[in-house]
């Protein structure tokens, strides 16, 4: 019985250790900002190419 318990507790941490790094919508904005990230490369035109994407990252992860 103990050990059940143990293992619950455990599974638990485990869980939320997991799952801390996900809150604030981080994982959904990752695909916006990556796109940004990979505009801005381009020279002189990426930083205004980009800022749609910037948007689109700030409206879903602010």
């Amino acid at each position: 019985m103990i050990r059940t318990s143990h293992r619950i507790l455990r599974l638990a941490a485990c869980l939320a250790a997991l799952t801390a790094p996900l809150a604030g919508c981080g994982l959904a904005a990752a695909p916006c900002r990556v796109g940004s990230a990979v505009l801005k490369i381009v020279p002189l035109a990426g930083h205004v190419a980009a800022e749609p994407t910037d948007a689109c990252a700030e409206a879903i992860d602010p």
